[in-house]
Parts: structure tokens; C-alpha cells; sequence
């Protein structure tokens, strides 16, 4: 069994610990943002909408709160290097997160500005919560571990999230068997309440498998730079830390235009993750044939996110992502002549071969080439344009719908994102970005 989990990147308890946030937080990702949530705002919060209605509000949403989260990641992120406080930002956005979840329980039928304001509060909780639980990646791991611990959580995170969905899919599906309300006789608010317990036991989920992080985790060591003192005032630090970032790019040639290329293809990643539900439910595709698919996906998605840990291993990180989005072409062309429940299965079985593995190695990848003292500085800015590409997505998606009134012309934009951002990727050395890296580390004071 050691052995076994040494092989897959789980060797250690500090190992396991953090790459169990990502089975606490991939819950929320699934049954909230992916599965549970879009169909619900759809047809519940904005029933009677004109169509088309729903899917412009939903990404108008989105792009909202993740533009809040990409301002802020930044400079969140050199206040946690500087004052060494990276848990603790977590477990903040981290309860934000939880309880905007939990509280969308009491949100029925025609709430949609209600149950927005919260599903946009509960996304900046989880997606900054991220830019800190990233950060620590290259200090729980060893170089040559990254890779294999990144698509580990990864895999992680589809098992756990995939756990929990199918729980909360009997809820809705079979209400009886857990002692809810069921039958053609319930009320509107007994109909929804299988709905409504899943964003409760999302939180609870999200916060109980969050523990083991905080418990075996250490917070990293503060590295100050030579012109710094402890005593400082953090904010300004930060502030004068992100100038001197923006100035020293040239040093960090190649982890720039990872994040260039990562800004661009991650665009078509994320919109693919948080507008195909919806898509689909736009296109009169039932809601069981989207949520098994979905489930299908997670559980394929597990033994793939291992296996782009072992290709990462043999033939790099950076050839790995491109085979992945070499595969999202296809996928972007399937999904325009999407119309029927079978493609749609299909078409998330597909995804899920590399959706967890190019997600991961984009994050180990960018690990690799960041000195590590200042790695939650470097993931805010990763964090940014993560975010950003979740901003620009959705809204681009939304755009293209209001101006033709299909649904299927927001995904034309999407193929052309895995195009250029992999045509950047080809231009990155990783070699040189990780020796500008290392190089950077010899400057340094320990911090008391």
C-alpha cells in the first residue's frame, strides 16, 4: 500500500492532507457550479423566463464574481508570502465560501437575484480559497514530486465530489428514501427542498474534509527579500512586492508566458466546465441524462488524472497539456452539433480523459518555474488570470447568445482559445524558466 501511494504522488501525510482540500472543494465545483446550480437558477430561480434568459444571467454572474476574486488574488497573495499567513487566508475564504453555499437553502422559486448575489459569494470564497491551498503545492512537495501530487488531488477531487453527488442525486431522485417529501402532492418548497439540502451538505462537506489541511499542514516558513524587515506593514510590502513583479518579468520570461498561454487556453477549459450544464439544459436536454453524464465523467476522470501524472513523467508536463488540448478541439467541434442525450454522455466522457490532467499540470507546471518564497504572490497573479479567462468565458458565451439568440453560438469563440494558448505553450522553455527560478532563491533572509 506504501508503495502504491508513493507511485501516485500520496506517499506522505502532509501529501494526503493537502491533496484532500481538493476532494472538500471539488464538491462544490460538481454539485454546485457544474451540476445542481445551473439547472436550478434555470428552473426554478428564473422559471418562466424567456429562453436565453437564464444562460445570459448565469454568465453575466459568474464573470461578476470571479472578476472581484481575480483584483484581489494578487495582492492576497503578497500579503500571505510576506506575513506568512497562507492558511489562515484560506480557512477565511474558505468559510466565506461554505456559508454562501449553506445559505442558498432558502432561496425558492423566483429568488434569482438572491440566489446570484449568494452563488457569487460563495464562488470568490472558493476560487480564492484556491490561490492560497495553490500556493502551498510547492512546499508540501518535492520538485520531482509536483507533478504526481498536483494530478493526485486532481483525482482526489473527482472521487470525493463524485461520492457526494450520487448521494445528493438520490435525494432529488428517490426524495422517500431519505424521508423527504415525495409524490405529485408536495408543495413548491417540498419539491426543491432535495435541491436545497445539497448546497447545505456541500458546505458541510467542504468545511469537515478541509481539517486534516490545517491540522498536518505547516504554514511555509517566511522568506523575506534583503530590503525587507518583519516589522513591516504588510499591505505595503505587498503593493511594493507586485511593482517589483511587474518590473522583474523579464527575469521570469518563461513563467510569464506560461501564465500568457494558461490565460488563454484555461479561457475555453473553464467555459466548457461552468456553461455546459446549462448548454445543455438550453438545448431541452434532460436533467438525467445531464447529471449522469456528469457523474460518468467524474469516475473516468479519476483514473485519467493519475495517468497524466505518469505521462507528465515521461514525456513532460508541457506536451502533456498540449495533448490535452489538442483533445479539446475536438471536443469544442462536437459540442456546436450537439443534439442528443447520447452526445452529450459522450461528449463528457471525452473531457474527462483531460480536463483534470491539464488543469493539474498547468498548476505543477507553473510551480516548477516560480522561485517558491514567493509562490502565493505568483499564484495571485496565476489566480488572476485564471479568473480572468472564468470572466471573459462566460460573458463572451453570454454575448453571443444575446447577439444571435442561439444558445450554440457562445461555443464557436472557445475552439480559438486552445488554439492560441497552445500555440504560446510551444514557445515556453521550461528549463530556463526553472534555473531563472532557482537562481532567485539565493537571495534571501530568513525571517524570525
Amino acid at each position: 500500500m506504501r508503495r502504491l501511494l508513493d507511485r501516485v504522488g500520496l506517499g506522505r501525510p502532509e501529501l494526503r492532507a493537502w491533496a484532500l482540500y481538493d476532494w472538500a472543494n471539488s464538491a462544490f465545483v460538481l454539485s454546485v457550479v457544474t451540476v445542481i446550480f445551473p439547472v436550478y437558477f434555470e428552473r426554478v430561480l428564473t422559471a418562466g423566463a424567456d429562453e436565453g434568459v437564464a444562460l445570459q444571467r448565469f454568465a453575466w454572474i459568474t464573470s461578476a464574481a470571479l472578476l472581484v476574486i481575480a483584483i484581489l488574488s494578487p495582492f492576497l497573495g503578497a500579503i500571505a508570502d510576506f506575513a506568512g499567513i497562507r492558511k489562515r487566508l484560506l480557512a477565511v475564504f474558505l468559510g466565506i465560501g461554505a456559508l454562501a453555499t449553506a445559505s442558498l437553502y432558502f432561496v425558492h422559486e423566483g429568488d434569482w437575484l438572491m440566489g446570484a448575489l449568494l452563488f457569487a459569494l460563495a464562488n470568490v470564497g472558493a476560487q480564492g480559497a484556491f490561490v492560497f491551498y495553490d500556493s502551498l503545492l510547492g512546499h508540501v512537495a518535492n520538485p520531482h514530486e509536483v507533478d504526481r501530487v498536483s494530478t493526485a488531488g486532481y483525482a482526489v477531487g473527482y472521487f470525493g465530489s463524485a461520492l457526494l453527488l450520487t448521494v445528493q442525486l438520490a435525494s432529488m431522485f428517490h426524495p422517500e428514501w431519505f424521508g423527504l417529501p415525495a409524490g405529485a402532492e408536495r408543495s413548491p418548497s417540498e419539491t426543491t427542498l432535495p435541491q436545497r439540502l445539497a448546497f447545505v451538505t456541500t458546505a458541510v462537506w467542504w468545511v469537515a474534509f478541509s481539517i486534516p489541511l490545517f491540522r498536518t499542514v505547516s504554514e511555509p516558513a517566511r522568506r523575506i527579500e534583503t530590503d525587507e524587515r518583519p516589522g513591516q506593514n504588510p499591505a505595503r510590502v505587498a503593493l511594493e512586492r507586485l511593482r517589483e513583479t511587474f518590473r522583474d518579468l523579464r527575469s521570469y520570461r518563461h513563467a510569464f508566458l506560461m501564465l500568457v498561454a494558461f490565460l488563454v487556453y484555461n479561457d475555453g477549459i473553464g467555459t466548457i466546465i461552468r456553461m455546459g450544464t446549462i448548454y445543455a439544459s438550453e438545448l431541452e436536454i434532460g436533467l438525467v441524462a445531464i447529471t449522469v453524464s456528469l457523474l460518468a465523467a467524474q469516475v473516468v476522470g479519476i483514473p485519467f488524472a493519475f495517468l497524466f501524472g505518469n505521462l507528465a513523467g515521461r514525456i513532460g508536463p508541457k506536451r502533456a497539456i498540449l495533448i490535452g488540448l489538442g483533445v479539446y478541439v475536438g471536443v469544442t467541434i462536437y459540442a456546436f452539433f450537439l443534439n442528443s442525450a447520447i452526445e452529450f454522455f459522450v461528449l463528457s466522457v471525452v473531457v474527462a480523459t483531460v480536463q483534470g490532467g491539464a488543469q493539474a499540470l498547468s498548476r505543477s507546471l507553473f510551480t516548477s518555474l516560480i522561485p517558491a518564497h514567493r509562490s502565493g504572490e505568483f499564484f495571485g497573479f496565476y489566480g488572476v488570470l485564471d479568473k480572468f479567462a472564468a470572466v471573459t468565458g462566460p460573458a463572451v458565451f453570454g454575448l453571443g447568445v444575446a447577439l444571435t439568440g442561439s444558445v450554440r453560438s457562445g461555443i464557436l469563440p472557445v475552439l480559438l482559445y486552445f488554439l492560441v494558448g497552445g500555440l504560446l505553450l510551444t514557445r515556453v522553455d521550461v528549463e530556463a524558466g526553472r534555473r531563472a527560478a532557482r537562481a532567485a532563491e539565493d537571495d534571501l533572509v530568513p525571517a524570525r
